[in-house]
């Protein structure tokens, strides 16, 4: 029915989040009637985001650069607060409340959570920068922005008793973010009143 360029577009459409087979076929039909306009500068897009992109190796977002776009404003004078250092699982999440503008602190990416099941470990995140991190003097809080499930918890758990011995008060976002919900999907509002209210542990 179709070219195997077209069958190979609808498959690596259909592996995206969201997207199933059906959708995947809409979309590149989409794409294809508007191949001048859409296709060809999303595929220059993409072509420079592979080339350019690269994790930031201070805190583990992904930027252009290296360090990252934010870590570089935690070094400017004037820049962004080098006392509180945000933990998040995965980089989405760091995006999600860098969308709200209600934080202005710096960011520490763990990579996942910690799971049993799923055999990661603490020697599979991101932990051992994030103690040295904390470790400094400038850094006088950590707030552990992790999701409200049962990896998210037991992952707040474990390093509230890494954290213990380093001079810095640890808390966590507040209730309003619902239990079994993931920060890259809440609304902005969420997102800052659970800022706002964090508590310590």
């Amino acid at each position: 029915m179709t070219g195997p360029e077209i069958d190979r577009l609808i498959q690596l459409l259909a592996k995206l989040p969201g997207l199933g087979p059906r959708s995947a076929r809409r979309v590149a039909l989409h794409l294809i009637k508007k191949r001048d306009t859409l296709m060809e500068p999303l595929a220059e897009a993409m072509a420079a985001a592979a080339a350019g992109i690269r994790t930031c190796s201070v805190c583990g977002n992904l930027d252009t650069g290296d360090p990252c776009h934010v870590c570089r404003d935690g070094e400017r004078p004037g820049g962004r607060d080098r006392t509180t250092l945000c933990v998040v699982e995965e980089v989405g999440d760091l995006w999600a409340l860098e969308r709200t503008g209600a934080y202005r602190g710096l960011y520490h990416v763990l990579g996942g959570t910690l799971s049993a099941l799923e055999g990661v470990g603490p020697d599979d995140l991101n932990v051992p920068k994030l103690l040295e991190r904390a470790s400094r003097p400038e850094v006088t809080e950590v707030i552990l922005a992790l999701n409200a499930t049962v990896g998210g918890q037991t992952t707040a758990h474990y390093l509230a008793d890494r954290l213990e011995g380093c001079d810095v008060r640890i808390s966590r976002l507040a209730h309003g973010v619902p239990v079994g919900g993931e920060l890259d999907y809440l609304d902005d509002g969420t997102l800052t009143a659970a800022l706002r209210a964090r508590r310590s542990l």
